[in-house]
C-alpha cells in the first residue's frame, strides 16, 4: 500500500512538473529570444483561467480549453508590440521593472472586473471519478491533464525542431548577429514566441483551475516556481526546461510522501545545489540578445 501512495506521489509530481513546465517554458523562450525577464507572464496564467471559466458558462470546458489560449495569445500581440518591443535592447533591468508594474496592474483589474473572491472551476462530467488498476486508483481528470501536457509538449518541439520557423527560432537565440547577416527579422518571429509562450500559460491556467482554484493572486503565486523551474534547467534549453521542470515536480512529490512540510522548500533546495555546481543550470547554453 505504500508503495502505491508513493507511486500516486510520483505520477502526481510528474503532473506538477507539467503544469510548472508550460509556464516556464514560454517564460525561458521569451528571454532567450528577446532578452527580457517577464515578470507579467504569471497575469496571462491567470487571464486565461479567468476566461475558461467565463466560456464554460456558454461553450462548455472543451470550448474553454481551445479559446482561452487563443484570445490570451492574442492579447500577446499587443503586449509585445506596444510594449515589451521597446526594451529589447534596453537595460534588463527596465523591462523587468515594466513587466513587475503590469503583473501589478493586471491584478488589480482582474479584481475589478471579477471580484476579490475566488471563482468556482469544476471538473468536467466527462472526467469526474477515477481510474482503477489493482490497488492503484487515479484521477480521470488529472490523466487529461497529463495528455494535454504531453500534446502541447509535442507540439512546441515539432514546431521548434521540425519547421522553418524553429530553426530561425533556434538560431536567434544562439546567434542573432548571424541571422541578422542573412537578412532576417527576426521581429515577426519575436511576436510569435510572445504569442506562444502567453498562450501555454493561458492553456495552464484553463487545465489547472479546477485543481489549484481561481483567484486574482494565482499569477502571482505561479511565478515563484516558474522562475524556479527557468533557473535549474537553464535558459536557452528546451530540454533543460523540461528536465527541470519534472524534476522540481518529482522531488516535491515525493518530499510531501515522507515529509509534507518540507513539500514547497525542497524546489528552492534543489536549486540552491543547482547553482552551486553548476551556474548556467542543467543544460543551460550562452545566450545573446537580438537587437
Amino acid at each position: 500500500m505504500q508503495i502505491v501512495f508513493l507511486l500516486e506521489q510520483i505520477l502526481n509530481g510528474i503532473l506538477v512538473g507539467g503544469y510548472y513546465l508550460l509556464i516556464a517554458l514560454g517564460l525561458s523562450l521569451i528571454f532567450s529570444l528577446g532578452g527580457v525577464v517577464n515578470l507579467a507572464h504569471g497575469a496571462f496564467y491567470a487571464i486565461g483561467a479567468y476566461l475558461a471559466v467565463e466560456i464554460t458558462k456558454y461553450l462548455g470546458f472543451g470550448g474553454a480549453l481551445i479559446l482561452s489560449p487563443l484570445l490570451v495569445a492574442l492579447i500577446g500581440i499587443l503586449f509585445e508590440r506596444f510594449l515589451l518591443r521597446r526594451f529589447y535592447s534596453a537595460d534588463p533591468i527596465l523591462g523587468l521593472l515594466l513587466t513587475f508594474g503590469l503583473a501589478m496592474v493586471a491584478e488589480q483589474v482582474i479584481r475589478i472586473f471579477w471580484g476579490a473572491s475566488p471563482l468556482p472551476a469544476s471538473i468536467p462530467p466527462a472526467f469526474k471519478g477515477q481510474i482503477m488498476v489493482g490497488d492503484f486508483m487515479y484521477s480521470k481528470y488529472r490523466l487529461l491533464m497529463l495528455a494535454a501536457v504531453i500534446v502541447a509538449l509535442t507540439l512546441i518541439w515539432m514546431l521548434l525542431n521540425k519547421t522553418a520557423f524553429g530553426r530561425v527560432v533556434r538560431a536567434g537565440v544562439q546567434k542573432p548577429d548571424m541571422v541578422a547577416v542573412l537578412g532576417i527579422k527576426l521581429q515577426p518571429y519575436m511576436t510569435a514566441i510572445v504569442m506562444l509562450g502567453v498562450g501555454l500559460a493561458a492553456l495552464a491556467g484553463v487545465l489547472f483551475a479546477p485543481i489549484s482554484g481561481v483567484h486574482p493572486a494565482m499569477g502571482a503565486e505561479i511565478m515563484t516556481a516558474a522562475f524556479v523551474v527557468v533557473v535549474i534547467g537553464g535558459l536557452g534549453s528546451f530540454w533543460g526546461v523540461v528536465l527541470a521542470a519534472l524534476l522540481v515536480g518529482v522531488v516535491r512529490g515525493i518530499t510531501i510522501q515522507f515529509y509534507a512540510p518540507a513539500g514547497e522548500a525542497s524546489m528552492y533546495l534543489l536549486m540552491l545545489l543547482v547553482l552551486i555546481f553548476r551556474p548556467r543550470g542543467l543544460l543551460g547554453e550562452r545566450i545573446e540578445r537580438f537587437e
